[in-house]
């Protein structure tokens, strides 16, 4: 079962094999402090188990288990789920929403999963929502999530400026896109997707600092190379801070006619 989901998911393509046994390894320890359950029906079995340690501990290899000690539980729908919201704004208005998910992690409590989005990863470049809500759990334990990860000032000098840095840059690129969407185009629909596509990263990076990180930590994982080619400074920060080089000794799945 390991050999196949090692097959099966290009993000683990950069590790050698003594790498590939440490993150085995650390992932038996996850699931050992870990429970992994299933929710709305969803069955948990050890394939479900498995590629949700070893995709949650690929992030941590060079670190430390201790950096996930806020949370117990991984919980696992079949398909997206739904989040109420109660936001109050400056003016005390109170507004209420509903939300389509396919992760969330929540500080202080279980990291959330869909088993859809999980399964449909694998056929898009630059998306793992595992790795997307790890990372934000690195970020949490860091202090207030902010961008700014566990152990980020001392492993990559320069962090937060290459990062917020990069940020801005990426909301510069993202308004242009979006004032060139024509009007008669659906900026939410999949006729979009053309525009957006231009980005590199997914336009969810623009919301703020904190889903920035977290989408550049999935595509550092899952397509290293276009965010080597979009940041170079910012991929060399994640290089120091995860102590990974994914965009070395894997082969680039991106077809020859999307290369830069």
């Amino acid at each position: 079962m390991l050999a196949q989901l090692r097959a099966n998911w290009y993000e683990f393509d950069h590790l050698d094999e003594a790498h590939w046994e440490r993150l085995i390894a650390l992932a038996g320890r996850f699931l050992a402090i870990k429970r992994v359950v299933g929710a709305a029906g969803f069955e948990v079995d050890e394939t479900v188990r498995w590629t949700i340690a070893l995709l949650a501990c690929l992030p941590i290899l060079e670190l430390d288990l201790r950096v996930y000690a806020d949370f117990v539980d991984v919980i696992v729908y079949p398909d997206r789920f739904l989040v109420d919201r109660s936001q109050t704004d400056e003016a005390g208005v109170v507004h209420e929403s509903r939300d389509i998910l396919s992760g969330e992690a929540m500080d202080l409590g279980p990291v959330v999963l869909a088993w859809s989005d999980i399964v449909e990863d694998r056929e898009h470049p630059g998306a793992c929502v595992i790795v997307h809500e790890f990372v934000h759990k690195l970020d949490m334990a860091g202090g207030s999530a902010n961008g700014v990860p566990a152990g980020a000032d001392s492993r990559s000098p320069g962090w937060r400026r290459i990062l917020e840095a990069c940020y801005e840059d990426f909301c510069r690129r993202l308004d242009a896109i979006e004032a060139a969407i024509p009007a008669h185009v659906d900026p939410e629909g999949p006729e979009a997707g053309a525009w957006y596509g231009q980005l590199g990263l997914d336009p969810y990076a623009g919301t703020d600092t904190v889903e920035f990180f977290a989408v550049a930590g999935e595509a550092f994982f899952s397509n290293p190379w276009q965010l080597r080619d979009d940041y170079p400074a910012l991929y060399e920060a994640m290089r120091r801070y995860f102590g990974q080089d994914p965009a070395q000794g894997a082969e680039d799945p991106r077809p020859p006619d999307k290369l830069p």
